[in-house]
């Protein structure tokens, strides 16, 4: 895989499907052994599926994590480790076992097929802001030069958070 210096990716996990805590550990797992060491992680967050209302709730997870790969060199690590771990692709917003997102990769701006850094709806969205907002609430986004507490505080996304452990 394409390697440069070492980087700082925040990664979302998240999963609705079967032992979701199960799920988080073997993909941070997994993230350690193909990406790098998690130098940070956020604690468990429960909120409502986002997008599909019907199906199980989601628990989600911050990770930060110290890779030598590339975005994209990462991007294909977290979607074969998404892959292993179970998750199908059928339906947009889903309920699925695994989900692994790149929200922030250092304090770079990519857009490219297939990625964008920094994930283009994170500010719309509380459960991903509050899982940041636990490892790292004064990171400011690259492109809208806030930072996560105050996305935090003006996001309008109506679901409920809740940590969990």
């Amino acid at each position: 895989m394409e390697e440069t210096n070492t980087n700082t990716a925040f990664l979302l996990t998240g999963g609705n499907i079967g032992d979701t805590k199960t799920y988080l550990r073997k993909a941070q797992k997994a993230i350690e052994t193909k990406c790098g060491p998690v130098i940070l992680q956020s604690s468990l967050f429960q909120s409502a599926a986002w997008g599909i209302k019907n199906q199980p709730p989601f628990i989600n997870q911050c990770l930060v994590v110290r890779t030598k790969l590339s975005a994209p060199a990462l991007l294909q690590a977290i979607l074969q480790i998404e892959k292993q771990l179970g998750r199908e692709r059928e339906v947009r917003y889903g309920p699925r076992t695994i989900d692994i997102d790149i929200i922030f990769f250092n304090n770079e701006i990519i857009i490219q097929p297939g990625l964008q850094v920094p994930h283009p709806q994170m500010q719309h969205r509380r459960f991903v802001l509050q899982c940041i907002n636990d490892v790292a609430p004064q990171m400011k986004h690259p492109q809208l030069h806030k930072t996560i507490t105050q996305l935090l505080a003006e996001c309008t996304d109506p679901l409920e958070v809740h940590k969990i452990c």
